[in-house]
C-alpha cells in the first residue's frame, strides 16, 4: 500500500492516509487501497475498532484535482465506474460491522469531509476546517450529500453543500457533523483511550447490531422499522455476549469483552 498504512494494536486498527504532500487527497488507487484496508479490519476477528486518520498538515483534501482533470477524458461509462468505486468505499465505512473513529488533525474538505462525516465517532483539532467545496470547482458533492441529509438533517445539509463555505470544528459540533474537539496534543491519546474503551467495555456483537440498528432506521416505515426491531431484540436475548453481560451485571461481575 502506497497511498495509506495499516496498523493494528490492542484490537485497534488504525488506517491513515498517507499523501502528505498531496493532503491526503483522493485517487482511484487510494480509494482502491482504503476499501481493502476496510475490508482487512472487517474480516479480522482481533480488530474491533477502526481508527481513520490522515499523515500531515491535512486529514483529507477531497478528490485529487489532476486525477479529477485525467477524468475528464473518460467516458460516462468509465466515470460511473470510477464514482461506484468511490461510492462503495463510502458504503464500506458506513455499514462496517466495527465501529469507525475518525481522528481530524487538520482539514477535512469535500470528500474528505464525507470521510469525516461517515464514520460512527468523528474528533477533530480545533484548527480543523470542514467543507464541502465541490460547488466552488464546478463539481456537485453528490455521494457525500447522501450521508449528510441523514447525519444532520436536510437545512443544514442544503446551507453547507450549496454555499461550499469553510467551518470550523466548534461549528461542526454544532451542526452535529463530528462529535468533538480535542487538543492538537492530545487527540491521539484521546481517541487511542476511547477506542480502548470500546473494546474493553462493549460486546462486538451489540455494537454490530445496533449500528445496523441505526443505519436502517430512516429506510422503513415506522411499523416496518419497529417490527424487525422487535425481532432484532428477541434474537439478541439468545446470543451468548447477552446472556454473558447480564450474568456479569448479576454477580457483580465486569465482563470480558
Amino acid at each position: 500500500m502506497q497511498g495509506i498504512t495499516y496498523h493494528i494494536s490492542n484490537r485497534i486498527a488504525t488506517i491513515t492516509l498517507n499523501r502528505p504532500d498531496k493532503r491526503n487527497a483522493l485517487n482511484a488507487e487510494v480509494v482502491r487501497e482504503l476499501r481493502a484496508a476496510f475490508a482487512q479490519a472487517e474480516a479480522d476477528e482481533n480488530v474491533k475498532v477502526v481508527i481513520l486518520a490522515g499523515n500531515g498538515k491535512a486529514f483529507c483534501a477531497g478528490a485529487d484535482l489532476e486525477y479529477l482533470q485525467q477524468l475528464q477524458h473518460n467516458s460516462f461509462e468509465e466515470n460511473l465506474i470510477d464514482s461506484k468505486e468511490l461510492m462503495q468505499l463510502m458504503q464500506d465505512i458506513y455499514l462496517l460491522e466495527k465501529v469507525v473513529i475518525a481522528r481530524i488533525e487538520g482539514d477535512a474538505i469535500a470528500g474528505g469531509c464525507g470521510l469525516a462525516s461517515i464514520a460512527d465517532l468523528s474528533y477533530a483539532v480545533p484548527a480543523a476546517k470542514f467543507g464541502y467545496t465541490e460547488v466552488r470547482i464546478g463539481f456537485v458533492p453528490a455521494l457525500v450529500s447522501v450521508f449528510l441529509v441523514r447525519k444532520i438533517g436536510e437545512g443544514r445539509a442544503r446551507e453547507l453543500l450549496l454555499t461550499g463555505r469553510l467551518i470550523s470544528a466548534e461549528e461542526a459540533v454544532k451542526h452535529g457533523l463530528i462529535n468533538g474537539v480535542m487538543a492538537a496534543g492530545s487527540i491521539q491519546e484521546e481517541v487511542q483511550a476511547l477506542a480502548e474503551k470500546l473494546c474493553g467495555e462493549t460486546s462486538a456483537n451489540s455494537l454490530k447490531i445496533t449500528k445496523q440498528l441505526i443505519s436502517a432506521a430512516l429506510d422503513k416505515p415506522l411499523a416496518d422499522a419497529l417490527e424487525a426491531a422487535a425481532r432484532t431484540n428477541a434474537e439478541t436475548r439468545q446470543h451468548p455476549d447477552c446472556k454473558k453481560g447480564i450474568g456479569a451485571f448479576l454477580n457483580k461481575l465486569k465482563p470480558d469483552w
